[in-house]
């Protein structure tokens, strides 16, 4: 995390609202993201298709 100064804010913070305000931002800064070069391959979404069901209808021959 980024040290932040907190010199410039007026009236200084006691020492426990300085701790207060540092855990603050240490549980609420979003923490950098490692991106996934390939995404997860789903091996569901080819299966169990109502397309891919044999089909009870008679077939046509016209």
């Amino acid at each position: 995390m980024n040290p932040i100064s907190i010199e410039g804010m007026t009236p200084a913070p006691t020492d426990e609202e300085a701790a207060a305000i540092g855990a603050a931002l240490e549980i609420l800064w979003p923490k950098p993201k490692t991106v996934d070069s390939a995404p997860d391959a789903s091996q569901w979404k080819f299966s169990g298709r109502w397309w891919n069901e044999t089909s009870t209808w008679p077939v046509r021959n016209y």
